[in-house]
């Protein structure tokens, strides 16, 4: 069953790598637009949905500079190109910020007042972080980082007025239990526990017909040593 289309290599490889190591195989399936299609057993539809989840996958996908201001042949007003320009700054540091380890998705929202200069009172910009990240990473010691990261890449804002919230995501507790029924050892190798029972069942047939082929040579050797062989008399011979 289609999980997810229209991805690119990075975000199909991801989405593959985390189903597998929670015990989900999963195919990948090439368009002819170069991009990619996940599909899992209909069975584990929602196991599968629930686990990327909770990891972040995929991965939002951010609107460049480019992407933004691409010319469509109509001339935009001094609004809506502030407008653009306050959402693309946004979209690059919410990707900066997402690339950060540990870190399953992030959203930057800035607030640029366009300020009259002719106006005796300002109002100053400000900006918001939302990070959403692992639990076993520890976020509390890169906030002043982050912080400092949003305020340099927006010009006029202030250190002070860049607020970030951090939102702990604590995985299953079976999410660990569950890779283990997907994989057992069978004579010191590793596979997935639907390839060991036909490898059961080739290994004792090779034991049964190398037990066969035992069973035939011994056969062979015994019968060799029960047949009899006449003496002849020497002594006749010499008469």
């Amino acid at each position: 069953m289609e999980l997810y289309a229209n991805l690119d290599q990075k975000q199909a490889n991801e989405i593959i790598a985390t189903l597998f190591r929670h015990g989900i195989p999963a195919e990948r399936i090439v368009s002819k637009n170069g991009r990619y299609t996940v599909k899992v057993d209909e069975q584990r539809f929602a196991e599968a949905v629930s686990i990327l989840e909770r990891n972040g996958l995929p991965r939002q996908e951010f609107a460049s500079l480019g992407e933004v201001f691409k010319k469509e042949g109509i001339v935009a007003s001094p609004v809506q190109e502030r407008a653009q320009m306050i959402y693309a700054l946004s979209q690059e540091l919410a990707r900066t910020v997402s690339d950060i380890d540990g870190v399953l998705s992030a959203r930057v929202h800035l607030v640029l007042p366009e300020n009259d200069p002719l106006r005796q009172q300002l109002i100053p910009s400000s900006a918001s972080v939302f990070i959403r990240h692992q639990a076993s990473v520890s976020m509390t010691e890169l906030v002043p980082q982050v912080k400092m990261l949003v305020a340099n890449g927006v010009a006029g804002l202030s250190y002070d007025k860049v607020s970030v919230i951090n939102i702990p995501v604590v995985a299953d507790k079976d999410t660990t239990a569950s890779v283990e029924p997907a994989m057992e050892n069978f004579l010191g190798l590793w596979m997935h526990r639907d390839s060991v029972a036909r490898a059961e069942t080739m290994f004792y047939a090779l034991l049964a017909l190398l037990a066969g082929i035992a069973a035939l040579a011994a056969y062979f050797v015994w019968s060799r040593r029960q047949q009899v062989y006449p003496l002849t008399d020497r002594r006749s011979e010499l008469s």
